[in-house]
């Protein structure tokens, strides 16, 4: 059986947001013949071909074009991605140029201090470079119980996480199940796009 990658692409600045793509990533691995495949990016001003101290590998552009789907997600920085995972972004451009994102499954997902910190811009803002390379943007449906429930993260334009400054950063409940239903979604998607690719 073929192996479908899920890439999770994430900044992390307190490890916040590590944690919801580890989520993701159980998410996607709930999808038979899929694989969540977990990747992070450098911050600014580190050296092209380090490797992290700890966690996953940095994500390559190689490997971008090569996924079957596509997960991102960032801290919010005024209302924006933060800046190192627009900086791994810029570089696809080689990618763009020969559309091998094109019709691939894609999403995003982020984290906040505060409940009105700019979540909804942040998503959007990551989906426009995807837009760009022709991806098919997957968000959170009304259906989901958890997204009318939750009294803190989660939008319909993906799973958010409000830590409300404090010193607990617990991913609550509702937030934990919508990580693992976009994941799952983003998987489920992709196995529908290679089935239709394919005949």
């Amino acid at each position: 059986m073929t192996t479908h990658n899920i890439l999770i692409v994430y900044y992390s600045s307190q490890g916040t947001t590590e944690e919801m793509a580890r989520l993701i990533a159980r998410g996607v691995e709930n999808v038979a013949g899929c694989a969540g495949k977990l990747r992070t990016v450098p911050p600014l001003g580190e050296v092209a071909g380090s490797v992290p101290e700890s966690g996953p590998p940095y994500a390559t552009v190689t490997e971008l074009g090569e996924c079957d789907g596509l997960i991102i997600g960032s801290p919010t920085h005024f209302g924006n991605m933060a800046a190192p995972l627009k900086h791994f972004l810029d570089q696809t451009t080689s990618l763009w140029l020969n559309g091998a994102l094109v019709g691939k499954p894609a999403a995003t997902f982020t984290s906040t201090s505060s409940l009105h910190g700019g979540q909804e811009t942040t998503l959007i803002s990551m989906m426009l470079p995807l837009l760009h390379h022709g991806m098919i943007i997957c968000g959170l449906p009304y259906q989901e119980a958890a997204l009318r429930r939750t009294k803190s993260g989660g939008t319909p334009y993906g799973p958010s996480h409000v830590s409300w400054d404090s010193a607990d950063n617990r991913i609550d409940d509702d937030e934990s199940e919508l990580c693992l239903v976009l994941g799952k979604r983003v998987a489920e998607i992709a196995l529908l796009v290679s089935k239709h690719t394919l005949s």
